[in-house]
């Protein structure tokens, strides 16, 4: 299976690791560098977008650390922490990080770890080519959903929330954003504040939908 490159971004405080792992990204031919910074703050500023596939994190960076950046960052990359210490990796994989190195990098154990993310991203647009379900970012974790199993989504702000058979899930998402991720003949948005499975609604009329026993306006 052929997949499209992973844009690849560097947020490291060592202009060492810096260059080493440019070297790294350009040796390997799935991946496609995106952007280079020196911590955080430079990368918000300089314009960093939500659709990097992969980020190289330090997480002791001024201001802002790795954890608080990627508690504000809307997307969801693969993650591989590059650190002067071990004692965050528990927190880390509180993240789900793709993995978790010291520093000095060893350059076997980086391309292990990029390995790693090439597997996960084969493996994710496998489950994507089948259509039945997405992951999605919630409480630090991706958790695998099936579309059959959403009735709704609603609008909270900047998050949205997932009515699921299972569960109640909260993601930072536009709805917009949302919207896209979701099939088109399996979804459609009602109203500025809902998207509904079409496959859960019970009954409707000119103003109003129910889905699983709960009344939305229609607009």
């Amino acid at each position: 299976m052929k997949i499209k490159k992973l844009k690849s971004v560097i947020i490291d405080g060592s202009q060492t690791q810096r260059v080493l792992l440019m070297k790294i990204i350009e040796e390997h031919p799935e991946l496609v560098l995106d952007g280079c910074y020196r911590n955080a703050i430079e990368a918000k500023l300089k314009g960093l977008d939500n659709s990097a596939d992969l980020i190289f994190l330090d997480i002791e960076m001024p201001l802002i650390n790795g954890f608080d950046f990627l508690d504000s960052f809307d997307g969801s990359p693969q993650v591989i922490i590059v650190s002067n210490s071990s004692e965050y990796a528990l927190k880390a994989f509180d993240y789900e990080v793709t993995d978790y190195l010291l520093k000095p990098i060893d350059i076997q154990r980086l391309k292990k770890a990029i390995r790693k993310a090439i597997r996960h991203r084969e493996a994710s647009m496998e489950n994507e080519s089948q259509g039945e379900h997405l992951f999605v970012k919630s409480n630090f974790r991706k958790v695998k959903v099936n579309y059959y199993d959403i009735k709704w989504v609603e609008a909270l702000g900047d998050y949205v929330r997932l009515e699921t058979c299972k569960s109640n899930l909260i993601v930072l998402s536009s709805m917009k954003a949302f919207q896209e991720k979701l099939p088109k003949d399996q979804f459609l948005r009602i109203h500025k504040s809902y998207i509904i499975n079409l496959n859960r609604i019970d009954q409707f009329n000119n103003t109003v939908v129910e889905v699983d026993g709960k009344t939305m306006p229609l607009s």
